[in-house]
């Protein structure tokens, strides 16, 4: 007998994603990081509490402290089942959306209760994020030009059809010429590679794949979206220091293991949301307009292989009558 339809909390993530970008979207291009990130965290915060679950934040903002902000632990939801792990990125782009760049995303997911990695103290992992064409076709610890090569082999290109992101950050000098070195396209990014990486996984982006060292929470997250749009991602811990590499001793981390996605999110019931907050490839940000405002959303569910992009309009004057949030 078949398995009958389950809830999709997706649906109800989208409304927290949407209230963090319709409160962050305000403070677009006034260089205000800290207000932006407080709008999106204060909004997430508060409609979460209002999903029928029993949530736990695994992938946050650290240990709490006087700092508003969500925090490793924090729980979340009414309190009632399903038991899930949850993992938010209020503003994946803060200095995006404070600068007025394009690009920024607000974004959670939810997978059950254990089944998300925690990286603890070792926040910064080497990464390589593709689509589903290239599943299977990539080897984080092979030289760029052979992945570049398997990766155009397998979307039958050539390599110089490609476009990577990378993330324009000093550490990924040698990368950058590497990859410019067999005629690989770049778009270099400031900030948000949990969006470029769904975007190497999404048609009629552009984009080829992600390569480079970013966030680790970020990669759960990014492992979240790509177990819903079957693509994939390798990391592996890139300490920044010696304290760094003997935590990962003292607390029985290989340093060098590859991750792959069942190691960042160990579950095929996994659910995603992000709502855009500034204009991008990926997601259109967030339109004001006399008493309103349009949100762009993708919304997935990996059990189903479900995408919804949702369209949605708001009206500021019915919001405000409810909610303690400032939209307007």
């Amino acid at each position: 007998m078949a398995e009958l339809p389950d809830r999709n909390l997706a649906l109800d993530l989208v409304r927290v994603t949407e209230a963090a970008a319709l409160a962050a979207g305000r403070w677009m291009g006034r260089g205000e990081k800290n207000a932006a990130d407080q709008a999106a965290v204060d909004a997430m915060r508060l409609i979460l509490n209002t999903i029928e679950m029993d949530g736990v934040i695994v992938i946050g903002e650290g240990e709490k402290d006087e700092a508003p902000m969500l925090y490793n632990g924090e729980r979340l939801g009414t309190g009632c089942p399903p038991q899930v792990d949850i993992a938010v990125d209020p503003i994946d782009g803060t200095s995006l959306t404070a600068r007025g760049g394009s690009g920024a995303l607000s974004v959670v997911a939810l997978a059950p209760r254990g089944t998300m990695c925690a990286p603890g103290k070792l926040v910064y992992m080497n990464k390589i994020a593709v689509g589903p064409e290239a599943v299977g076709h990539i080897d984080i610890d092979a030289p760029v030009e052979a992945n570049l090569q398997n990766i155009a082999r397998a979307k039958r290109r050539d390599v110089n059809d490609l476009t990577v992101m990378i993330l324009d950050r000093p550490r990924h000098a040698d990368l950058i010429k590497e990859v410019r070195a067999t005629g690989a396209r770049i778009r270099l990014i400031n900030d948000g590679d949990v969006a470029a990486a769904i975007s190497a996984a999404t048609e009629d982006t552009g984009i080829d794949a992600l390569l480079g060292v970013g966030g680790s929470p970020e990669a759960v997250i990014t492992a979240c979206a790509l177990k819903c749009l079957g693509g994939e991602i390798q990391c592996k811990y890139w300490p920044r220091d010696e304290s760094e590499r003997q935590y990962a001793a003292e607390n029985n981390v290989d340093l060098n293991r590859v991750l792959c996605l069942d190691d960042l999110v160990n579950s095929d019931n996994v659910f995603f949301a992000a709502t855009g907050i500034t204009r991008g490839e990926l997601l259109q940000g967030v339109k004001y307009f006399g008493g309103g405002a349009q949100t762009s959303s993708m919304v997935m569910r990996s059990k189903s292989g479900t995408i919804r992009h949702i369209e949605a309009t708001h009206r500021v004057d019915k919001l405000m009558l409810f909610s303690p949030i400032k939209y307007d």
